[in-house]
């Protein structure tokens, strides 16, 4: 584990404080906006290293660009991402669980893992008839 510097303390609450998945570039204009003196390589960084650690999920989106989320649990767990604006949440997915070990297990394989992330629109973009069309940044990776 990595020792805890002002920086990873920066972009481990700034990263708190959003819903939805973001950006290195997005999350370091952020801190600058806020007058944090914290060098763009250095939120790259902290975010592999939390994402690694488990505090932050990961996904790419379609150009390949690594977006990230405050973890709620470091345990193996699911979301529903907002094709729209971008919120995600954590779910719980035991039917998900059971069916890639019977699908390993039927195939001879033992220590399935899998990577499952469900997009779709919340209600509240849904409700006011927005265009999910953020689905284009968006494609599971976790």
């Amino acid at each position: 584990m990595k020792r805890n510097t002002w920086q990873r303390a920066a972009v481990r609450g700034a990263l708190a404080q959003r819903d939805d998945f973001v950006s290195a570039q997005e999350l370091h204009a952020e801190l600058k906006r806020s007058g944090s003196p914290i060098g763009l390589a250095t939120v790259y960084r902290a975010l592999a290293d939390l994402s690694v650690e488990g505090e932050a999920d990961s996904l790419r989106d379609t150009d390949g660009e690594s977006r990230y989320r405050a973890c709620a649990t470091s345990a193996h767990h699911h979301h529903l991402i907002c094709r729209s604006c971008g919120r995600a949440v954590e779910i719980e997915a035991d039917a998900i669980e059971e069916w890639a070990a019977a699908v390993a297990a039927a195939h001879g394989f033992v220590q399935p893992q899998h990577v499952v992330d469900v997009f779709g629109t919340c209600a509240e973009c849904t409700a006011r008839g927005a265009d999910p069309s953020r689905d284009e940044l968006l494609s599971g990776h976790h």
